[in-house]
C-alpha cells in the first residue's frame, strides 16, 4: 500500500533523479507509505544553518513495527521509502527508511541510544534488483514456515504458541516469535527447525500486546490499534482504571484484541483522578434524614453531582450537589437531621409569561380536538337564497319587477305563468307525496290515514304551498 498522498499507490519510492516519487513532497511523507508506526517528519523542510553537516544516521524499519537505527557511512542521498540492504548478524538484510534527518536525532534520544556508539550498525547500500528479488522470496516462505513450525510445537509437548516468522533479507535466518505463559526449553524445537528449513534460527518472546502491534488489527472503536500504529510504550492497565472512571467491570467491553484489558483506559484516566479530588468518600457512609437513610447510588463526575436514594424508595434517584451532601454529612456528625435531601426553595418561583398574545388562536396544539357545531340545512334558504319568510307572498309580488331577475321576482313569473308551470311540472315529482306503480299517492304527512275524500272533486281554491310554488293538478282516477 502507497502513501495517502501518493497517486501511484507505491509509496515514496527514489526515482532516478534521486528526488522521492509519489507524492513528490521531498522526503517529508507525514504518512511514510502507510507503514506501521510511522512518524511524521516535521523537521524535514527546514533548512540545516551554515556549516552543519546533516545527520548521519536513519530510522529502517522491517517486518510489521520492527524498528533499528543504522549508520550512514558512505552519505548516501537516503529519503523516506528507500529499499536498502544493512548489516545483520550473519549476512545483510533488506529495509525501508523510516526517518531521515535530523528528526532521527530525537529519535534515538527517545529510545535511549547514544549516537555516538559503535554497536550502531552500517548501511551498505541501496538495495539492487537482485537484492529485492531475494527478499520477496523469503517474504513468501514466512506463511507456510509459521505454520510448519506450529506443528512441530505441538508435537514436542511445548506450551507455546508461534504467532509471527520473519525471514532475513538474503534467507540465512529465521526470527521467531512466539508467546507463552511459563518459561518454554525450546532447545529441541530448535534443532527440528535448523533441519528442516536449513537456515538460522533464532527464538524471540513477546508478550500479548506486542503480539496484537505486530499482527496488527482493527480495534472496538472502528480504527486500527494503538499498539501497531503509534504507542510503543506498554504500561500495565489494572481494573481500578475503569472503576474510577465509572465503567461497569464487563471483562467483554474492557478487554481489546490481545485479551488484556484496553491500553486506551489509561488515556483518561488523569482527568478523572482530579475531578474525583473534590468528591466525599460515601462509600461507607449513609446519609440520615427524618424522611429516612439514603444510600449512594452513582457518580457523574464532570457534573459534579451525586445521585442517592432512600432506602425505602431505592428506584427513587434524587440528584444531589457536592456541597449538599458535604453539608448534610457536616450535620449527620453533629447528631442533626434535615427533613429532605433536597433544599427548599426560600421564595416561590414566577414563571414569566411571554409578551405577546395569541390572537389568531394558530399556536394552539389543541385547535384540532374541539368538536366541530354541526349546522341545521334549511332547504327553504338553500333553494330560494333571497327570499324572505318573514314577509308574505302578496308583499313580494308588490315589490317585484318584471325586468328584475332576483330569485323572488322568478317565482313571481312562474305563479304568473300556469302553462309554463305545468309543463314542467309534469315531468317532476312533488315533494310532499309519493307515487306509486298503480298511480296512487298518499301523503307523507297522513300516509297511515286513509283518505275517503280523493275520489271527490276538489272545489277548494289552490294556494301556494311552503315552498312558494304553484299547486299542481292532482291526476284523475278510473
Amino acid at each position: 500500500m502507497g502513501c495517502s498522498g501518493c497517486s501511484s499507490g507505491r509509496g515514496c519510492s527514489t526515482t532516478v533523479d534521486g528526488l522521492p516519487g509519489g507524492c513528490k513532497n521531498n522526503g517529508s511523507c507525514g504518512t511514510g507509505g502507510s507503514n506501521k508506526l510511522n512518524v511524521f517528519d516535521w523537521l524535514a523542510n527546514m533548512e540545516l544553518p551554515g556549516g552543519q553537516n546533516i545527520f548521519d544516521c536513519v530510522e529502517v524499519r522491517f517486518k510489521n513495527s520492527r524498528k533499528e537505527f543504522f549508520r550512514n557511512v558512505n552519505n548516501l542521498q537516503l529519503n523516506v521509502g528507500d529499499v536498502v540492504a544493512v548489516e545483520a548478524s550473519p549476512g545483510h538484510d533488506i529495509g525501508v527508511v523510516s526517518i531521515s534527518g535530523e528528526l532521527v536525532r530525537l529519535q534515538m534520544k527517545k529510545r535511549n541510544v547514544n549516537p555516538s556508539s559503535e554497536e550502531i550498525k552500517k548501511v551498505y547500500r541501496k538495495a539492487k534488483p537482485l537484492d529485492i528479488d531475494k527478499w520477496l522470496e523469503a517474504q513468501n516462505l514466512e506463511q507456510s514456515t509459521m505454520y510448519r513450525a506450529r506443528t512441530m510445537a505441538v508435537k514436542l509437548n511445548l506450551q507455546m504458541k508461534i504467532s509471527d516468522v520473519e525471514y532475513q533479507g538474503d534467507k540465512t535466518k529465521a526470527i521467531f516469535y512466539y508467546t507463552a505463559d511459563d518459561r518454554v526449553d525450546f532447545r529441541e524445537l530448535i534443532k527440528v527447525l535448523a533441519d528442516e528449513f536449513k537456515v538460522r534460527i533464532e527464538m524471540k518472546q513477546i508478550g500479548a500486546r506486542q503480539e496484537a502491534g505486530r499482527l496488527g488489527a482493527i480495534g472496538s472503536c472502528g480504527r486500527e490499534l494503538c499498539c501497531s500504529t503509534w504507542l510503543t510504550d506498554f504500561r500495565s492497565v489494572s481494573t481500578s482504571a475503569a472503576r474510577y472512571q465509572q465503567l461497569s467491570l464487563n471483562p467483554l467491553k474492557l478487554a481489546g484484541q490481545c485479551g488484556k484489558l484496553k491500553c486506551c483506559l489509561n488515556y483518561e484516566l488523569d482527568s478523572y483522578l482530579d475531578a474525583l479530588k473534590d468528591f466525599p468518600d460515601v462509600n461507607n457512609v449513609k446519609l440520615e434524614t427524618d424522611r429516612g437513610r439514603a444510600f449512594h447510588q452513582k457518580t457523574d463526575i464532570f457534573r459534579r453531582t451525586m445521585f442517592f436514594s432512600y432506602t425505602t424508595e431505592p428506584d427513587n434517584f434524587i440528584p444531589l450537589p457536592i456541597d449538599r451532601v458535604k453539608e448534610v454529612m457536616e450535620m449527620n456528625k453533629k447528631g442533626i437531621k434535615p427533613e429532605d435531601l433536597l433544599l427548599k426553595p426560600a421564595f416561590k418561583v414566577v414563571e414569566k409569561k411571554p409578551d405577546y398574545e395569541n390572537v389568531v388562536g394558530q399556536d394552539s396544539l389543541t385547535r384540532f380536538d374541539q368538536k366541530r357545531k354541526t349546522k341545521h340545512k334549511n332547504n327553504n334558504k338553500k333553494r330560494n337564497p333571497g327570499s324572505n319568510n318573514n314577509k308574505p307572498l302578496e308583499n313580494l309580488r308588490e315589490v317585484n319587477n318584471p325586468a328584475d331577475t332576483s330569485p323572488v321576482n322568478q317565482i313571481n313569473n312562474r305563479t304568473e305563468n300556469p302553462n309554463r308551470n305545468k309543463q314542467n311540472n309534469n315531468n317532476r315529482r312533488p315533494l310532499n307525496q309519493n307515487i306509486t306503480q298503480k298511480g296512487e299517492q298518499t301523503t307523507n304527512q297522513n300516509q297511515s290515514r286513509p283518505n275517503n275524500n280523493r275520489n271527490k272533486p276538489n272545489n277548494r281554491p289552490s294556494r301556494p304551498n311552503n315552498n312558494n310554488k304553484p299547486p299542481t293538478a292532482e291526476p284523475k282516477q278510473d
